[in-house]
């Protein structure tokens, strides 16, 4: 049954998390893989809503979060540079590399900006032959098709001054990493829904039924995620696994063909390392060897932050990796809330509008 015609009536989310109580029978652990949604859990207080033995695991489906500390060291080094322009979406300017981020730089006179769309960093170049403009490439699926067609762009205009960092990572393998680890607690997934929207579910099926996982995709309001928990506990309850689509109202199995197109042209399926998790076979994305001039990382291969030889460093008082695994709260941490804050963040969970650290401190939880 689909309750969301109104997803904001607060007589169906009662109705829903009643039905959650009432189907649940023994203890679930559920992960819901989007920081958006670990945001719309949290400040509404649906986790501490819910049965005690129904628990939240809240996931890495921030991308912020989980772009590596190498690539950032390596966007602040390309930053640094006389001649780029360096552009990048807000949330990243913020997030904490070896020695410093993005928005310490441009105080310091780099010329980093903040663009709305990748388009925007095109246009940049285009209308500035003497710079050389990098846009900073980072996300899951959802924003891959913008990216790709951004290259497009560039390509099509002749541009030879345009280029990106890519650190485009992909959901499902990451998936798999985590029920493959041996400390996995996950018994079914919240899959994201924006994702779906783009690459529809086709490749969330042999996941279902390779790991035996309930997987329901899901919106990011709170009657969809009241929702989606409660077909999640009747497929565990039932003892199914199969892929359900609770966001039916924006996603089809098939996705967005058109969008999908433009990213299996521009890009290549690679291995890329997720913060907190490691290397992840078929991880990621890269630009494929007909765009490869398009490649900052390749163009800069030189550019190397200065770290006194240490090398790219985590900051030792952040938990960031325990807690983008699932393994941890934002709460265990020794530095939450009082070293580590919105305003003084140690790590990117803390800083993203996604990050499970920053979600918690917003809705004010407490250690």
């Amino acid at each position: 049954m689909k309750y969301l015609d109104e997803y904001r009536d607060p007589v169906l989310a009662r109705r829903l998390l009643a039905d959650v109580h009432a189907t649940a029978t023994r203890p679930w652990t559920i992960m819901e893989v989007c920081g958006g949604q670990t945001h719309t859990i949290v400040r509404q207080g649906i986790d501490e809503l819910l049965p005690e033995d129904v628990r939240m695991i809240h996931g890495p489906g921030c991308p912020v979060c989980v772009t590596p500390l190498e690539t950032l060291d390596h966007a602040l080094a390309i930053a640094a540079r006389p001649e780029v322009t360096f552009t990048s979406f807000g949330d990243m300017l913020r997030v904490p590399g070896s020695r410093g981020d993005l928005l310490k730089l441009r105080a310091r006179g780099a010329d980093v900006r903040v663009v709305y769309s990748p388009l925007d960093a095109v246009r940049l170049a285009a209308a500035a032959p003497d710079r050389h403009v990098v846009f900073f490439a980072v996300g899951f699926e959802t924003t891959a098709p913008a990216n790709a067609m951004a290259v497009l762009r560039a390509h099509a205009l002749g541009l030879d001054n345009f280029s990106m960092l890519v650190s485009h990572v992909l959901v499902p393998p990451a998936i798999t990493a985590i029920l493959d680890s041996p400390d996995n607690q996950v018994q079914a997934f919240l899959a994201a829904g924006h994702v779906c929207a783009v690459m529809g579910w086709t490749q969330y099926e042999p996941i279902a039924a390779r790991y035996r996982v309930p997987i329901v995709v899901t919106g990011f309001e709170p009657l969809d995620l009241l929702e989606g928990i409660l077909l999640a506990v009747r497929q565990l309850e039932d003892g199914r696994h199969q892929v359900e689509n609770q966001y039916t109202r924006a996603v089809r199995r098939s996705g967005n063909t058109a969008a999908q197109d433009a990213v299996r042209r521009v890009f290549q399926v690679t291995t890329r390392t997720w913060r907190g998790i490691g290397p992840i076979t078929a991880g990621g994305l890269t630009l494929a060897p007909e765009f490869a001039e398009y490649d900052a990382e390749r163009r800069f291969s030189a550019a190397v932050l200065d770290t006194d030889g240490l090398g790219s460093l985590e900051n030792a008082d952040c938990i960031a990796g325990a807690i983008l695994r699932g393994t941890s709260l934002p709460t265990d941490c020794a530095a939450y809330g009082t070293t580590c804050t919105p305003r003084h963040p140690l790590g990117a969970p803390m800083v993203s509008s996604e990050g499970t650290c920053a979600a918690f401190h917003n809705a004010g939880r407490t250690r």
